[in-house]
């Protein structure tokens, strides 16, 4: 099982943003990657830097995101669609996509879900609630 640090994460993120701005080739994974980075031009700064990338602390309690962090999600999100895991994650991440008019925004609920589900886990004990998870996915997609 692949189990990058925070370093291996960090330096990814800022070789694919390199790459991009260099207009090198990239593997299927640095080409998903670089999909989610230019939609965030914002993190431009947090991904040109890899020293200052690997230097900073991100805490949170200073409004500020970890770039690193949201990117991950976004790979992680549409890995789980890409092989529908859990089962039923794609149809559900689809259906707000639609909702929503956009898959990134989208996304970004998902990332609640997401990340409340990891909480819980964390919380309880317990494994992850894969269907817990898609249900929080399905109400957003199926409420207003």
């Amino acid at each position: 099982m692949f189990n990058p640090s925070q370093e291996d994460v960090r330096r990814f993120f800022c070789q694919v943003y390199a790459k991009q701005q260099s207009d090198q080739l990239s593997d299927a994974l640095e080409t998903l990657a670089g999909l989610w980075v230019a939609e965030h031009p914002e993190y431009a700064n947090d991904l040109s830097d890899i020293d200052a990338a690997l230097a900073k602390q991100y805490k949170g309690d200073d409004g500020q995101s970890n770039p690193f962090l949201h990117l991950s999600m976004h790979v992680s999100i549409s890995e789980q669609c890409s092989i529908d895991q859990p089962r039923g994650i794609r149809q559900a991440v689809e259906l707000l996509a639609a909702k929503r008019n956009s898959l990134h925004d989208a996304h970004h609920e998902v990332m609640e879900c997401l990340g409340t589900m990891l909480w819980e886990s964390q919380r309880s004990g317990r494994p992850p609630d894969g269907q817990a998870y898609i249900d929080a996915v399905q109400r957003r997609a199926t409420t207003d």
